[in-house]
């Protein structure tokens, strides 16, 4: 099974940005689609972005569209997200996840998990 892990995360000031990566081993991600999910203190995991095995179809969560943007390197193993104009609600843990079917909105159609990486925008 793919193993992932999430770097990049850190502290902001809102209208900054951050670039998150979520790097893959054991096996290819050329075969999975790929996504984001948050979670803050007290709430529930919540998506945030996906992407088709070829890189070629996104999907965003209203909440982050025009702001973020996932992107993936399959040569390099490795998905993206860049994340701007960051505001104080985009404060969570965000998980890198692999999908074994189609891309989709809900963490049940993902199989694989990283352990997050923590995103903190101050006002």
């Amino acid at each position: 099974q793919v193993q992932l892990v999430e770097s990049g995360g850190g502290l902001v000031q809102a209208g900054g940005s951050l670039r998150l990566s979520c790097a893959a081993s054991r096996r290819t991600i050329r075969t999975y689609a790929m996504g984001w999910f948050r979670q803050a203190p007290g709430k529930e995991r919540e998506f945030v972005a996906t992407i088709s095995r070829s890189g070629g179809r996104t999907d965003y969560a209203d909440s982050v569209k025009g702001r973020f943007t996932i992107s993936r390197d399959n040569a390099k193993n490795t998905v993206y997200l860049q994340m701007n104009s960051l505001k104080p609600e985009d404060t969570a843990l965000y998980y890198c996840a692999a999908a074994e079917q189609l891309l989709g909105r809900t963490a049940r159609q993902y199989d694989y998990w990283g352990q997050g990486t923590q995103v903190t925008v101050s006002s």
